[in-house]
């Protein structure tokens, strides 16, 4: 399921707090592809952000829009 929201801060590890358009917030890690080609993430920025099926609380940011 791919939902879109706005990056609120940034924690150790790659990982980001992101608050969703239907005000939840989850924990996401940034896409191999993004951290290969060195795509910042900054807080503000709007994401997509890919969940998992069986934890809705984590996800992987697959774009920055």
């Amino acid at each position: 399921m791919t939902v879109e929201g706005i990056v609120l801060e940034s924690l150790p590890g790659a990982s980001f707090k992101v608050k969703l358009d239907g005000n939840r917030e989850i924990i996401a890690y940034v896409a191999g592809k993004m951290r290969i080609r060195r795509i910042r993430i900054l807080p503000g920025d709007r994401v997509r952000v890919e969940l998992r099926e069986e934890e809705d609380t984590r996800g992987r940011i697959t774009w920055r829009l």
